[in-house]
């Protein structure tokens, strides 16, 4: 199932107040399937949700995957059920680094599911999600990646699964950030339905670190225009509520469960979640 976010004017209006980007030149998208390719990567999954389709999702600790909120919430805004969720990282042709299945899940407090397909800029903004595994994934497996606060640059770089791709990680090795505004963040990279969720990465200083995850986004005039937020304070509210236990969805992880590694899947295609083609006028 394919839920649809219209930015529509908003978008329009967010534009204009972000600054104008310096000279940056996007890159095409680059297909990882070969070990070396994936390597860089291997912390970056699909979050699959039963009957529902797809996002990308992405290790920030052994057992922690943050995605976007709004692919945690079914079309009537109630939360989905944890046993309806699990990760597969790494995966490209069905094959995985590591599957596992999540023990609970937490969205942010501060956001509020669409009822109405709209998505403006405050559900943006807290558009972050928490997956718990039932167990850990090894960093020696998928060495999860930081959470930072955006530098200065205009150059980022995103990792991503998406409709018409999703059966493999695709990276963007380039792409522009349009802007900053208010805690969002604007970039023109080349996203579309199942890359809810998927990291953008400074790689700046060293290994790539996580400065936002991408919650919606659609057509300009030249081209993609995607959306997302600022991410340390939120992720630190998010592992709050975990341990709190507040707004959290399902139960704790049971000692001694498993995760699979090199598993092969079941092949079965699934649409993405929530993304949009925004109106041209």
């Amino acid at each position: 199932m394919i839920r649809k976010t219209f930015v529509g004017l908003w978008v329009v209006g967010l534009l204009a107040g972000l600054a104008t980007p310096l000279s940056a030149q996007n890159s095409g998208l680059e297909r990882l399937t070969r070990a070396d390719q994936i390597q860089s990567w291997k912390a970056v999954g699909r979050v699959e949700i039963a009957g529902s389709g797809f996002c990308t999702g992405t290790l920030i600790a052994t057992d922690l995957v943050l995605t976007a909120a709004h692919c945690v919430f079914d079309s009537t805004g109630n939360p989905v059920s944890a046993e309806k969720l699990s990760f597969r990282a790494g995966l490209a042709d069905n094959v995985s680094i590591a599957d596992a299945k999540v023990s609970r899940l937490t969205a942010h407090a501060s956001y509020q599911p669409s009822r109405n397909g709209m998505q403006g800029g405050d559900q943006i903004r807290y558009d972050v999600a928490l997956l718990q595994l039932a167990d850990v994934i090894p960093a020696a497996v998928a060495p999860p990646f930081s959470v930072d606060t955006p530098g200065n640059g205009d150059e980022v770089s995103v990792v991503s699964y998406a409709r018409g791709r999703e059966d493999a990680l695709s990276w963007q090795r380039a792409c522009t950030v349009l802007g900053r505004q208010e805690g969002l963040i604007a970039v023109d990279c080349d996203v579309t339905f199942g890359s809810s969720g998927a990291p953008v990465f400074d790689r700046s200083q060293g290994r790539a670190r996580i400065v936002s995850i991408i919650s919606a986004g659609g057509k300009a005039e030249d081209g993609t225009v995607a959306f997302g937020m600022e991410l340390p304070r939120l992720v630190q509210d998010l592992k709050a509520q975990l341990r709190s236990g507040r707004g959290v969805v399902g139960n704790l992880p049971q000692a001694g469960a498993s995760v699979r590694r090199i598993t092969v899947g079941s092949g079965e295609r699934a649409s993405g979640a929530r993304f949009i083609k925004a109106p041209s006028n």
